[in-house]
């Protein structure tokens, strides 16, 4: 045997032991899975399934309803909200089903959790000072921390890449607007400043666009649905990337950039659909008849 026929298989052996050991459901490839709200089991529940749509796998099953599941940054979790304990508080689940543990405990609806790049912190949306707040925890749940502290409604919070901004929903100028502040509250910005609904902010994987969903529409005479939009993190550049004529809303960016996975019903119900950034190249990747919502790319 020469030294090159041994070079190649010792090649060869190192690629099938690293397939070998991946965990099953998983690719090693990174961004191969997406996460996912549906009720196809009766009530609504966590799912995952590959980018490409296959191998659609139910991760949590409770009786009551989970939502909005979000990706840790090692992928190792899932964050997510439920109603198991009578009111919408914040869980945490390892990506095999185990572990699931509560991290907000109290009388108020807590929701949409988003994590700090580096894994040690969440942002969530909390009522449980009669309103909608921005909150920040530690990523054990405890040191919750209301960030906004405004008499009007904030939600929806999304962490930006580098962990220095934190884009979210308000209705504090007369409609819903896309505002970012400070990892401290502090720095609040406007991002879209129009008089359309802008909400569901998701910040590119580099940190320099943001896309989000608006009901802004074009002529007067023209119905009103929800449309994916993008725009620079500074607010501007703001453009459509779908018009349809159906609902399309809560976008999520893949890994490297190129391609948004998005919710639209303009198949009668609800379904998880991918496009490029552009918005080019839009195709369903559910496609059945229930309930399907809110996805979530792994890092």
């Amino acid at each position: 045997m020469t030294k090159l026929t041994r070079i190649i298989l010792t090649c060869l052996l190192l690629s099938s032991l690293l397939v070998a050991c991946a965990p099953a459901g998983q690719s090693t490839a990174s961004g191969e899975r997406i996460s996912f709200t549906s009720d196809r089991s009766g009530n609504y529940q966590l799912h995952t399934m590959n980018a490409d749509g296959s191998k659609q796998t139910r991760l949590t099953k409770a009786p009551a309803n989970d939502w909005y599941p979000a990706w840790s940054p090692d992928g190792t979790q899932i964050a997510f909200h439920s109603d198991r304990d009578g009111d919408f508080e914040i869980y945490v689940i390892n990506i095999d089903g185990s572990g699931q543990r509560n991290l907000t405990n109290n009388p108020a609806d807590d929701q949409y959790p988003t994590w700090l790049s580096d894994g040690t912190r969440i942002a969530f949306q909390s009522e449980r000072d009669g309103n909608r707040e921005i909150y920040v925890m530690n990523a054990d749940g405890s040191e919750q921390i209301n960030l906004t502290n405004s008499p009007t409604s904030d939600s929806g919070p999304a962490w930006s890449p580098d962990g220095m901004r934190i884009a979210f929903s308000s209705d504090r100028d007369g409609n819903i607007e896309i505002y970012a502040m400070d990892p401290e509250g502090k720095g609040l910005t406007n991002l879209t400043n129009n008089p359309a609904a802008d909400w569901h902010p998701a910040w590119s994987p580099d940190g320099q666009r943001i896309a989000f969903t608006s009901d802004r529409h074009d002529a007067p005479a023209r119905d009103v649905y929800y449309r994916i939009c993008v725009m620079n993190g500074d607010g501007s550049g703001q453009i459509d990337l779908t018009d349809n004529g159906a609902d399309d809303s809560w976008p999520a960016w893949s890994p490297d950039g190129t391609r948004i996975a998005f919710t639209s019903d303009r198949d009668g119900n609800w379904e998880i659909y991918v496009m490029e950034a552009d918005g080019s190249g839009q195709s369903n990747l559910t496609d059945n008849r229930h309930d399907d919502m809110q996805p979530s790319w792994t890092p």
